[in-house]
């Protein structure tokens, strides 16, 4: 009976497929986030549904979709260019049977990232694909927000429906992406199709919202508590008037701080104080192991690399006694510890190149949101969507850039659909500005008595 909710439900969306094709592509970027057949004891997670959906998708795609006007965005060469070479370490690792197990789910993130633009050919498809990404999140998001506001919650110690602490169901990963799709979120409560912006989607965005701010809250997680900054500076770009934002995002702050879990309080204290805290102090002691490793193989040691470190720290506590600081320093040692970055993961496993090619993906993604953010700044009527969605894409890939830089998900899925959302919306006005440029050149090339005529 546990099953059979979630069977119904992917069901139905692949039953809707073979009546329209994009729905398959809106089911593996489901699958993909919330990952049912984790959830189910039997029924699914004894079929490959990953797989089963990204062939029906592509299959849909190849068979009934338009092929008008396909074009390949540079970035598109960039991703393909960066899972080639993801192939090459992954034959030539350091680990390889480890190494073929992390190239197993990372192919297909690389490789539907770079399919997904081809079907974004509408501004309804674009939407539709945010809205699942947010709604399949916000599946794991307002789990979190309630049990946060039951319990409290604490380092680890928050269930986010299962215990596998893996993908979105990682408390500094699951924080990291709820902060960031909450520039989408505010988009759809004024520029939504498929759910009209009324007082109802309103409320229910406002709710996943607080749910969203709850999840740093509820995994006590250091990274979520930066990545709420960062999105209160973000917003004060798009802000009509920023000195009232200020004063109610202070007031906010103020007022939320004597509600926050002590068990929170605590761990955002060890920002100032992280060599006194064995996680941030092992960070620091890897980034420097991994600049030391690529200086002797600079093509990286492929997936899971990190297996061979060993590492020494000094970890320092400090303990105030009748008004004395006691400091307390102690030498540890540690070996096959993770890089908890996803820059130093690119760059211990796929080398210089790999790191660069990366960065060049993300920055140039960044680059381009920005130049819609301002081409269409202006725009009126049915392009009056463009900007502010370039807008929130752009901040919600920012937020992700700052999350990363303390945990390893250089290849996390969702982050590569946010990515192929972008390069749909790029080729979609690219497409537009195209065809704009071509009527009045068609129409010079008419006679004059056919212009009249028109």
């Amino acid at each position: 009976m546990h099953d059979l909710p979630f069977v119904a439900f992917l069901g139905a969306i692949l039953a809707c497929g073979f009546y329209r094709p994009f729905m398959f592509v809106l089911a593996y970027a489901y699958i993909d986030i919330v990952s049912p057949q984790r959830l189910t004891y039997s029924l699914l997670n004894s079929v490959p549904v990953s797989l089963i959906a990204v062939a029906l998708a592509v299959g849909g795609w190849a068979v009934a979709d338009d092929k008008k006007d396909l074009r390949i965005a540079p970035r598109q060469v960039m991703i393909l260019i960066l899972l080639a070479y993801c192939y090459y370490t992954t034959v030539n690792a350091d680990f390889p049977r480890e190494a073929l197990e992390k190239w197993d789910w990372v192919w297909k993130a690389l490789a539907f990232a770079f399919f997904l633009p081809f079907t974004l050919r509408t501004r309804l498809r674009i939407e539709a694909l945010l809205l699942f990404m947010i709604a399949s999140a916000a599946a794991i998001i307002i789990t979190g927000g309630i049990k946060t506001l039951a319990s409290g919650g604490g380092y680890g110690e928050l269930n986010l429906m299962i215990t596998n602490n893996s993908g979105l169901y990682e408390g500094s990963t699951i924080s990291t992406v709820a902060i960031c799709i909450i520039p989408l979120i505010l988009w759809f409560t004024r520029h939504g199709t498929i759910f009209k912006p009324d007082w109802r989607v309103k409320l229910f965005c406002a709710a996943l919202i607080f749910a969203c701010l709850l999840i740093p809250i509820g995994t006590s997680t250091r990274t979520g508590l930066l990545c709420i900054g960062l999105l209160a500076a973000l917003r004060l770009r798009d802000s009509r008037r920023p000195l009232v934002y200020l004063a109610g995002i202070t007031t906010l702050g103020l007022v939320a701080v004597p509600f926050l879990p002590q068990a929170f309080m605590e761990r955002m204290g060890t920002i100032k104080t992280y060599q006194g805290d064995s996680s941030a102090s092992t960070r620091v002691a890897v980034w420097q192991w991994t600049m030391d490793y690529v200086k002797t193989r600079p093509t990286g040691g492929g997936f899971e690399a990190y297996r061979q470190n060993r590492i020494r720290y000094e970890k320092v506590n400090v303990d105030t006694v009748g008004g004395q600081a006691k400091v307390e320093r102690t030498l540890e040692l540690d070996q096959a510890r993770a890089y908890h970055s996803a820059y130093f993961e690119m760059l211990g496993e796929q080398g210089y190149f790999g790191l660069g090619l990366w960065l060049l993906v993300n920055i140039a993604g960044i680059l381009r949101m920005e130049v819609l953010r301002r081409r269409y700044r202006k725009a009126e009527g049915e392009d009056d969507w463009i900007a502010p969605l370039a807008s929130a894409l752009q901040s919600g890939h920012i937020i992700y850039l700052l999350g990363a830089v303390f945990i390893a998900i250089a290849f996390q899925p969702f982050v590569y659909m946010l990515i192929g959302a972008q390069i749909g919306l790029d080729l979609y006005c690219a497409k537009k500005r195209a065809a704009a440029l071509w009527r009045p050149m068609g129409r010079a090339r008419q006679r004059p008595a056919e212009v009249a005529a028109a």
